[in-house]
This record gives C-alpha cells, structure tokens and sequence, in this order.
C-alpha cells in the first residue's frame, strides 16, 4: 500500500503539487492501494486535489 504521507516524507525537497503528481505516477507501479492519509499544503494545491492524486495513481 502506498501512502501520501509517506511520499511526503522521504521527498521533503517537494514545494509543488505539480511535483507531487508525478512522484505518484512514478511510485504507483507495483502498487494495488493507494491512502491519501495528509493533505498537501503546497502553495498550488487545487481544490480538486484528492481527484488529481487518485487519478495519477490509477493512470
């Protein structure tokens, strides 16, 4: 199970949802679950935030 948080935390140089999007893409592969257990508190963070993680997960 991959979860939010701990992306977060072993990438703590990540300042943009942007980033964070595509550091999801690339840690998805070989995963079946992906918890999204924080909310990120990046300056761009969207309001749809939670939909855009789930689909660069699934994608």
């Amino acid at each position: 199970m991959l979860y939010l948080s701990e992306i977060m935390i072993q990438n703590p140089q990540l300042d943009d949802f942007d980033d964070l999007i595509e550091l999801v893409r690339q840690r998805a592969k070989g995963e079946m679950f992906f918890r999204i257990d924080v909310k990120p508190t990046y300056e761009n963070t969207p309001e749809n935030w939670e939909d855009r993680l789930e689909a660069a997960f699934t994608s």
